[in-house]
């Protein structure tokens, strides 16, 4: 680890640095992040050592990046207990050239945005792309989360698209900062796995959207179909992109209209709705699902 035995404080001039990062503002000056916990923190090591598998030609291999830029992780702080933990994964930073810092129990706690601090936190690059960059490589499955607030629910919409095999997500309109520390613990390190794009413009998303080949299907609770009805399902098959809105507001009225149907997942039961996260994964795992069967339909065919 580096700085040898030296233990880094709340007062160690990294550390106040990092602990900028815990602000909105603070991440845009600096273009960095914080991710906290194992998960998260494994998932950015693994990502930078992507950028270091390189080919006979001295380029990433494709296996190595995707279509995702790999992450850039400029230090790891750990507490002693955390090291202990987390031993592996601390020597594979190590091993990518990633400065590994030992911080004290009170240091962890200023750079915590939680109750219980996990002690091991990663000072990362910013991961968020360009929209033309996310839309790129005819991609057949994007989410788009318009005017997404809850920067819990943004991650764990990530972190299904990720699960479900999605080529980006666009965070569009006035939505979190994917680098909230609450964002990047929600998507459990998925983050990390594949595109995300933030784009202030709505329009701009929906006609990226249109121009990427991608139909798009707007997530409404009175939606004209149903999604496990046979026009949604012929639909989904297809190269599409899910318009979600917020928790509390839903799918602004303006940006529902402008997508080319509105979609509702049916309610059995007696419950008044689904949350956010909960109807996404039910619509994005339909999508996959019946992207998938399009394709073996489609090579059992040649």
């Amino acid at each position: 680890m580096s700085d040898g035995s030296q233990v880094c404080t709340e007062r160690t001039p990294r550390v106040a640095a990092a602990r900028k990062l815990l602000r909105r503002a603070g991440r845009e000056r600096a273009g960095r992040f914080l991710a906290e916990g194992a998960q998260a923190v494994g998932a950015a090591v693994a990502s930078a050592a992507g950028e270091r598998t390189r080919d006979s030609t001295g380029e990433p291999t494709r296996e190595s990046i995707g279509a995702h830029r790999p992450a850039r992780v400029y230090e790891v702080f750990t507490t002693e207990v955390a090291a202990e933990r987390n031993a592996e994964l601390l020597a594979a930073a190590a091993a990518i050239g990633v400065p590994v810092s030992v911080i004290t129990e009170r240091a962890a706690e200023t750079l915590s945005e939680t109750v219980t601090p996990q002690g091991l936190l990663a000072v990362c690059g910013r991961i968020d792309v360009s929209l033309a960059d996310a839309l790129a490589g005819a991609p057949r499955l994007v989410v788009v989360l318009v005017g997404a607030s809850d920067p819990g629910n943004a991650g764990t919409v990530i972190r299904v698209a990720d699960a479900a095999g999605a080529d980006a997500v666009v965070l569009a309109g006035d939505s979190v900062d994917p680098h909230n520390g609450k964002c990047v613990r929600g998507s459990v390190g998925s983050v990390f796995h594949l595109p995300v794009a933030t784009e202030r413009d709505v329009a701009a998303v929906l006609t990226g959207c249109r121009e990427a080949g991608v139909r798009l299907l707007a997530a409404t609770a009175d939606g004209e179909w149903d999604l496990f009805e046979a026009a949604a399902a012929d639909t989904v098959a297809g190269p599409c992109g899910w318009l979600f809105g917020s928790e509390a507001h839903g799918l602004p009225a303006e940006v529902a209209r402008a997508a080319d149907a509105r979609v509702r997942v049916p309610i059995y039961g007696r419950a008044e709705s689904l949350n956010l996260a909960t109807a996404a994964s039910v619509c994005v795992y339909a999508t996959a699902r019946a992207q998938r069967a399009a394709t073996i339909s489609a090579d059992a065919a040649h």
